[in-house]
């Protein structure tokens, strides 16, 4: 018997370890280092971390191999950028995870015990923070660079399992955030079933959990059709539930609502970018020659979801809850990129979720600084009056509302019609007749927002807007910065991304 050494290649997978030895330095920092230096030795810590990661994924551009840890992972354009994108994402949101204000003390007690006010009386930071953040990311840069199925699957637990945890750990109304990391625990374990179920039904299909044995078996046409079409629907619903899509979409609002806001920020923004990288190279690069039997079961879901979330969305109350129903929307715009399952679909989802990336985490930085005497203020109807009490802020949160709505001189617009585009060349016009209009009910309740911030009285409820910090303000002045620039001018990127934006099978 002969012992084969593994090849990693770790050149090519740097920038996931070194996110991990991050990670792993941080949970170190948070048993030698002292309470008083914690927080800002994790938080130089993390921003180090991601910003040599994302030095070494542009790197990576110029070495010329292609795969990795024996042929689980695959570099190529596309998977750098969903790399990079996710890091950019990361970074923005690090400034806006490290305003404590928003966390617990304690996680551990019970809300509103004892245990919990002297916790918060004794100025305790939670730092644990940071490296579950990093151990986030880690899943998420594999996650669209896998090139199997077991490797798919570790990925989207390191990414979820974090997630789930930071969930629950919100400063304020403490229980229906603990409610939302049950919930989003529960139906994520549900939806890791289903992807593990239809992974071992395309395992029975092909014989192999490979990306390129499962292609070549597709093409090849020699496995029972039944067999592949129930792997793809099994491993599409764990897919789709990550993007928070109609049926799937179930934990969506509630987890939005419940988790601390800079976790909502970066868990809508940067676990779209991941899942969307990986749902665009399994159907366009493995079964993309089965797509008549997964692509009307894919413009089903994404009509369905468009209509869904900007329908729902307009009898919102609370604008996290709105925030929520905006992004179904949106998955089931991203959808279409998926359906379209061309070069132009690829280039335009590409685009579409790092613009919208930026701007969620912007909006969820303004939703922060609205606050009263017990924390954030997230009714809309105490958001009245905002834009006379605080205009730059006001300001700032209309237009990222206005780019989610996809108004000219937005990213949203420029993302919109790009996907749009590419659906029509691919003869998906129902699923783009189906987007325009969802896009058009969307921008009610934005507009409606927008109105009731600078056309609508203030009442006196004690709402008023706090002075953000200073890495508040990063974020939500870097985000502002290139949601601008993307939507006046697009092309720099555009031209960065095409010659990118081809898979390798």
């Amino acid at each position: 018997m002969v012992f084969n050494s593994p090849t990693l290649s770790y050149s090519l997978l740097a920038p996931i370890l070194i996110i991990l030895s991050g990670a792993l330095i941080g949970v170190l920092i948070e048993a030698f280092v002292g309470k008083t230096r914690r927080p800002a030795v994790q938080l130089s810590v993390a921003l180090s971390s991601l910003v040599l990661a994302l030095i070494q994924v542009i790197r990576i551009r110029d070495l010329s191999s292609t795969t990795a840890a024996m042929g689980s992972v695959v570099i190529d354009g596309p998977g750098l950028l969903f790399q990079g994108a996710i890091l950019i994402i990361a970074i923005i949101s690090i400034f806006l995870i490290a305003d404590q204000d928003n966390f617990t003390a304690s996680p551990a007690a019970l809300p509103g015990s004892d245990e919990e006010r002297q916790a918060t009386q004794s100025g305790t930071v939670l730092t644990e923070i940071y490296p579950l953040t990093l151990f986030a990311v880690a899943g998420m840069l594999l996650f669209p660079i896998a090139s199997d199925l077991i490797t798919l699957f570790v990925a989207l637990e390191v990414l979820s399992l974090p997630l789930y945890l930071m969930a629950g750990l919100s400063r304020h109304r403490r229980l229906a955030s603990q409610e939302a990391a049950l919930k989003y625990f529960l139906l994520g374990a549900f939806s890791s079933a289903f992807f593990l179920f239809g992974s071992a039904y395309l395992y029975g299909y092909a014989g192999t959990v490979s990306f390129a044995g499962i292609h070549a078996a597709v093409v090849g046409g020699t496995g029972n059709d039944v067999i592949l079409l129930l792997g793809i629907a099994f491993v599409a619903i764990g897919l789709l539930f990550k993007v928070g899509a109609v049926p799937f979409h179930a934990w969506s609002p509630d987890v939005y609502q419940g988790a601390p806001t800079p976790i909502t920020g970066f868990m809508a923004a940067a676990t779209k970018v991941a899942a969307f990288g990986a749902m665009l190279r399994l159907f366009y690069t493995v079964l993309a020659e089965a797509q008549w039997q997964w692509r009307p079961f894919f413009m089903v879901i994404a009509i369905i979801t468009m209509i869904f979330g900007s329908l729902v969305a307009i009898s919102q109350r609370d604008v996290k809850r709105m925030l929520a129903y905006s992004s179904i929307a949106h998955a089931g715009f991203l959808l279409t990129g998926v359906i379209a399952l061309n070069k132009a679909g690829l280039e335009a989802s590409i685009y579409y979720l790092f613009a919208y990336g930026v701007a969620t985490v912007g909006a969820f930085g303004i939703v922060t600084l609205v606050r009263d005497s017990s924390g954030e203020v997230s009714d809309l109807n105490r958001w009245a009056g905002l834009g006379k009490r605080s205009p730059w802020v006001a300001s700032a949160f209309a237009f990222f509302l206005l780019a989610f709505a996809g108004i000219p001189l937005t990213s949203g617009f420029i993302g919109k019609f790009a996907i749009f585009s590419a659906a029509y060349e691919s003869g998906a016009t129902a699923v783009v007749i189906v987007g325009v209009l969802s896009s058009a009910i969307a921008a009610f309740f934005y507009i409606r927002v927008i109105v009731l911030m600078f056309f609508t009285d203030a009442t006196e409820d004690g709402t008023s807007v706090v002075i953000p910090s200073i890495l508040t303000r990063l974020t939500i002045f870097i985000s502002l910065v290139i949601t601008v620039a993307l939507g006046v001018f697009p092309a720099p990127l555009l031209d960065f991304i095409k010659p990118l934006a081809i898979f390798i099978r």
